[in-house]
């Protein structure tokens, strides 16, 4: 970690030369300048931190520098000191930007500790921009795959109604990427800097969903041991997502209308209602026309819910998305795994591109991630698939059953393939497996592989 730089400025020459002291003690890098004229030059040449400055100083202010401050540099942590019964001049440098004061006569060890509590809570602010700043990138609209007219269609939508906190409806079949449409809806939007809360309606008991929903106070009911914030207001201000919308029970459907129409919940055994502002954003695997006819949803929630809808095709219906969903998935693992491996091979990717895909995304990435693991730094050749019932497979038998059997059975398949295409040469098939000389033979021995060259192997 970088040393931190202090600009301390005080016409006081005692005064400041012991503070420089004190701070220099304690780890700090110190400028100390004898007036503000000193200060200012100090502050355009150097990288500043946090400015320790007098007000009162001839020539250039203590106002005066943090005017400049601002400009030349506004993340500094500023600090005034002040004469005893000057507080208001004090509290006129904080509404310019300064954030505290001390009066004289300066206890050092107190400016010590404010300094480091305000520059601790300024590295705390710093690092959470910055993961919200990693959060939004990860998760916003220009993250998502959208080769295809119909994706591209959606990420269009999208773009468009980013200003807006209206409901939408995320309709597709499971696995489709419905939750990464609606972070990317959150986190593209108005609300990417609110929190984003996501909840699964079909995991949630009849019984239950009240109390997770809006929350409850201690004693509502056995176990209620303390009071509860629900679901609702964790995410006052940003997104709430309920996903798998389809499978709520129709008394819970209910009160979540309630909920919506009053933009307000009550907690369970209060009595007090409390105000909301959401963009809520549903999603479902089901026909909700259907339900809707089956008397299974409810027509007025449904329409609360449907203010602009997204369906996501499946993924059979989009193979143009499949080659860069897969480069998407190799970076991904390749970071996960802390490998190389530099992605598909033809073959490999022809095989993904015949696959029906019924887990849609989610099946895929399941796939592209075991691949990798069988791969290891190389590319993944069609042999290192293993999707059942496709053109993607790995030759394993299906006789057992038993996890640990077929785990060795594969393994000795491989590793006996990756011997035979580098002429059983054990330091060159131990350097393409990724592992040690001495794990192979380990291996081999194991998996009881000969360690000579096969007859049909052999050269004549």
């Amino acid at each position: 970690m970088s040393q931190t730089t202090i600009l301390l400025a005080d016409d006081e020459d005692t005064l400041r030369e012991n503070l420089a002291k004190v701070l220099s003690e304690e780890g700090f890098d110190v400028i100390a300048c004898r007036d503000g004229t000193e200060a200012l030059k100090a502050l355009r040449n150097s990288s500043i931190d946090a400015i320790i400055t007098d007000l009162r100083m001839p020539g250039v202010t203590g106002m005066d520098l943090i005017d400049h401050a601002a400009k030349l540099a506004p993340d500094a942590t500023v600090i005034v000191i002040t004469a005893f019964g000057q507080v208001e001049t004090a509290v006129e440098a904080m509404k310019k930007g300064a954030r505290d004061y001390i009066c004289k006569p300066i206890i050092f060890d107190e400016v010590i500790f404010r300094l480091k509590r305000l520059l601790a809570h300024d590295e705390l602010a710093r690092q959470n921009k910055l993961l919200r700043d990693e959060i939004k990138q990860k998760y916003d609209y220009s993250g998502i795959v959208a080769k295809s007219p119909s994706m591209a269609a959606i990420v269009d939508t999208i773009k468009r109604i980013s200003h807006t906190t209206s409901n939408v409806l995320i309709c597709g079949s499971s696995g489709t990427g419905k939750e990464v449409l609606a972070r990317a809806l959150h986190y593209g939007g108005v609300t990417h800097d609110k929190p984003f809360v996501a909840v699964n309606c079909g995991g949630l008991a009849e019984t239950l969903v009240e109390s997770e929903l809006f929350g409850y106070r201690k004693g509502a009911f056995t176990g209620a041991d303390t009071d509860r914030t629900g679901y609702f207001e964790a995410a006052n201000g940003g997104t709430l997502f309920l996903d798998e919308i389809g499978n709520l029970p129709l008394a819970s459907q209910a009160v979540l209308l309630r909920a919506i129409e009053e933009k307000a919940v009550t907690r369970v055994g209060d009595n007090r209602p409390r105000s909301v502002s959401i963009r809520l954003i549903a999603a479902t695997n089901r026909d909700l026309e259907l339900a809707i006819e089956q008397q299974e949803f409810r027509e007025d929630l449904y329409y609360r819910l449907n203010v602009i809808r997204l369906t996501v095709p499946p993924l059979r219906e989009r193979p143009e998305d499949i080659p860069a969903l897969v480069e998407h998935f190799v970076a991904k693992y390749n970071m996960e795994l802390q490998s190389t491996c530099p992605g598909f091979s033809v073959g490999a990717m022809e095989a993904m591109q015949q696959h029906p895909w019924r887990g849609n995304v989610r099946e895929l990435e399941n796939v592209v991630e075991r691949a990798m693991i069988f791969a290891g730094n190389n590319a993944v050749q069609r042999s290192d698939l293993s999707v059942v019932d496709t053109g993607i497979t790995i030759n394993a038998p299906h006789s057992s059953v038993n996890l640990r059997s077929a785990t060795h059975e594969f393994e000795r398949q491989h590793i006996t393939k990756v011997l035979s295409s580098h002429s059983y040469n054990k330091v060159a098939t131990a350097e393409a497996l990724g592992i040690g000389l001495s794990s192979l033979y380990r291996k081999m021995e194991e998996l009881a592989i000969s360690k000579s060259v096969p007859e049909t192997s052999r050269t004549s």
